[in-house]
């Protein structure tokens, strides 16, 4: 999965994002979702998420 529909990411569950710095190059960031940011239920370049460690990005892929 994409990560662009908000209802397939929640609280929980293991993400690779994308974070603001890292958007030209595309590298990703492997971490379990926090909190969801994005409002609406879908999102074209990803539901922007905290990490648990703080971090905040764009669902780029769901792991498993």
């Amino acid at each position: 999965m994409n990560g662009q529909n908000r209802k397939d990411v929640k609280p929980g569950i293991e993400v690779y994002i994308v974070l603001k710095k890292d958007q030209r190059s595309g590298e990703k960031t492997k971490g379990i979702v926090k909190d969801l940011l994005t409002n609406s239920s879908f999102h074209p370049h990803g539901i922007k998420v905290r990490l648990t460690d703080g971090q905040i990005g764009r669902v780029c892929e769901i792991i498993g």
